[in-house]
């Protein structure tokens, strides 16, 4: 899992921000599959796992339920709207070079989200709950399932070259 955290914060250092975003934006079904009996993703699991870890302070902070649906506009159609959101269209900020900020506020109903905040809140959220799960049973047999990289392959079938499996 920090393999993956670290590829993001990466992706934000070199300001690849969609990738950034992207991969920020699955980590609520990784860790919401991580702790469930049948390790599986779904709606729900997101929204709580959101809510519960990574919601940042403040009504305009975006919710589990909010963030599930640009999720789905974002990763699967590249979109920035969804007919279930509570706002007309979320918009991710670009650090700006001249220092100004703009996170959690609404301009004509699209909420305004600094990307490298979100993105940073939810790598610092999932690093959190993993040490408070980590005895977790669940997380521990789900766990053996992540996804990895294997530096000198994974037998039996590609060795000798690093494999990502």
């Amino acid at each position: 899992m920090e393999l993956i955290l670290k590829e993001i914060e990466r992706a934000l250092d070199t300001k690849l921000y969609y990738l950034a975003l992207q991969a920020s934006l699955t980590l609520p079904d990784i860790c919401g599959a991580l702790q469930s009996n049948d390790g599986e993703a779904n709606k729900h699991k997101y929204i709580a796992w959101y809510d519960t870890y990574a919601k940042e302070p403040g009504n305009l902070s975006i919710s589990g339920k909010d963030c599930y649906y640009f999720r789905c506009s974002y990763v699967h159609q590249a979109q920035t709207t969804h007919e279930n959101s509570t706002y007309s269209r979320i918009i991710f900020l670009a650090p700006a070079c001249h220092g100004i900020i703009m996170h959690n506020n609404v301009i004509n109903g699209a909420l305004n989200i600094d990307v490298k905040l979100f993105c940073n809140n939810i790598l610092n959220a999932v690093r959190k709950w993993q040490k408070s799960i980590k005895n977790n049973e669940n997380y521990k047999r789900n766990y053996k399932n992540l996804i990895k990289l294997y530096p000198d392959g994974l037998s039996p079938y590609i060795t000798g070259i690093p494999v990502i499996s």
